[in-house]
C-alpha cells in the first residue's frame, strides 16, 4: 500500500528558520481539511520548538492557495445526512488554523508567488508579515459564486482599511501584488527571482532578535490591538514593566550601551 503523500513540506534551514511549503498544486494548494490538519499540526510542533525562531510558509505552483475546495465543497453537499456538520467542521478547523498563526509565539511570514484568494488571502493576512513577488495577485470572490468571504473577512478587516476590505469582499476583484501592499496587505512585493532571498533575509533578521522577549511582544501587539487607548496603554505598560526586568532585556541594554552584540539566554541553554 503506498503511503499517502504529505500536502505539506518542512525543511529546517539555518537560523532557525522553518520553511513550511503548500504542496498540493494540482488542487491549487486549496485548504481541505487534510492540508489545514497538516498546517496544524506542524505549527503547533514549531511553536513548543526551541529551535524553530521564524516560521516561512510558502507553496510550490503558479497558485499561492486557491481557498477551499470546491469540488469537496460540492461532494459533501450532495451528502445531506452529514453536509451541515462537515461544513461546519470544515470552516471551525480553518478558522482554528487562522488563530493560530496569530497565537504562534514564533514570527510566521508569509512567501507568495502567484494568486491568493479566499481562505488563501486569509492565510497571508494572518501571517504576520507578507512578501510577494510583483506578479501575484489577491481577492476575496466568494460574493462571485454566492459564497461571501465571512471568514477571511475577518483577517482582512484586521489588517486594511474598512473602506479596502469592503471593496474587496463586495467586488470580489482581484488585485494586483503593488495594490495589496498599498493597502498594506502585503509588506512588499519584489521581482519573481528575488522573492526566497527577500524572505529569507528578513527572516533571518528577526531570528537574531530574542525569542523570548518576540514571544512577548507578538502577543502584546494581538491582545492590544482591540482595546480601546486607555486600556491598551495600560495593558502595555504592564507588560513593560515586566518585559525590562527580564534577563534579556537587561543584556539587551548592557550590549547597546557597550557596543557589543547582544548574547541572548537561548544561546546560553
Amino acid at each position: 500500500m503506498s503511503k499517502e503523500k504529505n500536502l505539506l513540506l518542512k525543511e529546517r534551514m539555518k537560523f532557525g528558520i522553518l520553511r513550511l511549503t503548500l504542496n498540493d498544486p494540482k488542487s491549487k494548494n486549496a485548504l481541505s481539511k487534510k492540508m489545514i490538519f497538516e498546517m496544524i499540526d506542524a505549527i503547533s510542533l514549531a511553536s513548543s520548538t526551541d529551535e524553530v525562531k521564524v516560521i516561512i510558509i510558502a507553496a510550490s505552483g503558479d497558485v499561492y492557495s486557491a481557498g477551499h475546495d470546491l469540488k469537496q465543497i460540492t461532494e459533501a453537499r450532495t451528502n445531506k445526512d452529514n453536509s451541515s456538520d462537515y461544513f461546519r467542521d470544515l470552516f471551525e478547523s480553518c478558522s482554528s488554523l487562522m488563530k493560530l498563526i496569530v497565537e504562534c509565539p514564533k514570527p510566521i511570514i508569509a512567501e507568495i508567488n502567484g494568486i491568493a484568494t479566499a481562505a488563501g488571502c486569509q492565510l497571508v493576512a494572518s501571517c504576520d508579515l507578507a512578501i510577494s513577488s510583483n506578479s501575484s495577485k489577491f481577492a476575496t470572490p466568494g460574493v462571485n459564486i454566492g459564497l461571501f468571504c465571512s471568514t477571511p473577512m475577518v483577517a482582512l478587516s484586521r489588517n486594511v482599511s474598512k473602506k479596502d476590505a469592503m471593496k474587496m469582499l463586495l467586488t470580489g476583484d482581484m488585485i494586483s501584488a503593488q495594490e495589496a501592499k498599498r493597502i498594506s496587505l502585503i509588506n512588499e512585493c519584489v521581482a519573481e527571482n528575488d522573492l526566497k532571498k527577500s524572505v529569507l533575509d528578513l527572516a533571518e533578521n528577526i531570528s537574531k532578535k530574542s525569542s523570548k522577549i518576540l514571544k512577548i511582544g507578538k502577543e502584546a501587539f494581538y491582545n492590544q490591538l482591540n482595546m480601546n487607548l486607555s486600556d491598551a496603554y495600560e495593558y502595555t505598560s504592564k507588560i513593560m514593566a515586566d518585559n525590562i526586568l527580564e534577563d534579556d532585556a537587561i543584556e539587551g541594554i548592557n550590549a547597546f550601551l557597550e557596543k557589543r552584540d547582544a548574547n541572548w539566554s537561548e544561546n546560553n541553554e
